[in-house]
């Protein structure tokens, strides 16, 4: 595909944050940003890095997450596109709170921290579209952490299947989750034979379809049935 930021623009339109956007804000973020390429598993930042700006995935997939000093990972989330991410250090200036990897092979806009800040300089109106992009994740995480809290482990897989099949709210309804059940774990912070073992349960109820890799969604209702009742 041509290297043209505004090629990707029907893609970026997809999602709920970019689509609602002033079409001049819009205009601003495709005219700043430039193209990035990622081999899997190359990184893009690190805990600790300094900011570097906003970030869309528009081809494959993110790994954001981070590893503690006995090598265990926590996994936060899979980022696909046509998400955007890396707003936090935008507001505050600090440095980055976790790390992202490439998943695979792996295509990101980028607009740089210092086109951000002039921009919001001349229009600081725009503050309050991102601060939109950051409380949308914000309340997806005080979920979660509730549920952590709160939920059995069937309930809560259930629940984060749920929100991962209708997009986290960005995009529509999508029936097969590029989600590996280790990945899945991690995410949740559950042991790989636990998960496997729900996943199955839903399989016999024929909620969810099994493959390598992926995890498709066969009844919806069914899982959002899961998901509320555990």
């Amino acid at each position: 595909m041509p290297d043209n930021p505004a090629t990707y623009l029907t893609l970026l339109q997809s999602g709920q944050w970019f689509s609602h956007l002033p079409p001049a804000l819009r205009a601003a973020l495709l005219d700043k940003a430039r193209l990035l390429r990622l081999e899997p598993g190359q990184r893009l930042f690190c805990r600790g890095d300094p900011p570097c700006g906003l970030y869309a995935v528009l081809e494959g997939m993110m790994r954001v997450g981070a590893v503690g000093r006995d090598g265990k990972e926590a996994l936060l989330t899979l980022v696909e596109a046509p998400y955007w991410f890396g707003e936090i250090s935008l507001f505050d200036g600090q440095p980055r709170t976790h790390d992202a990897y490439a998943e695979g092979p792996t295509r990101l806009l980028q607009v740089p921290q210092a086109a951000l800040l002039e921009l919001l300089e001349r229009e600081p109106g725009y503050w309050r579209d991102f601060a939109l992009l950051m409380s949308q994740k914000l309340r997806l995480t005080f979920i979660a952490l509730e549920q952590m809290s709160l939920l059995p482990a069937a309930q809560r897989l259930a629940q984060r299947l749920l929100l991962m099949a209708e997009g986290y709210g960005e995009i529509g309804p999508r029936q097969t989750l590029h989600l590996a059940q280790e990945q899945l774990a991690l995410m949740l912070g559950l042991s790989r034979q636990t998960t496997n073992q729900i996943l199955k349960e839903l399989q016999v109820r024929g909620v969810v379809r099994l493959t390598y890799g992926e995890i498709e969604i066969a009844d919806l209702a069914g899982l959002r049935q899961a998901a509320e009742a555990g």
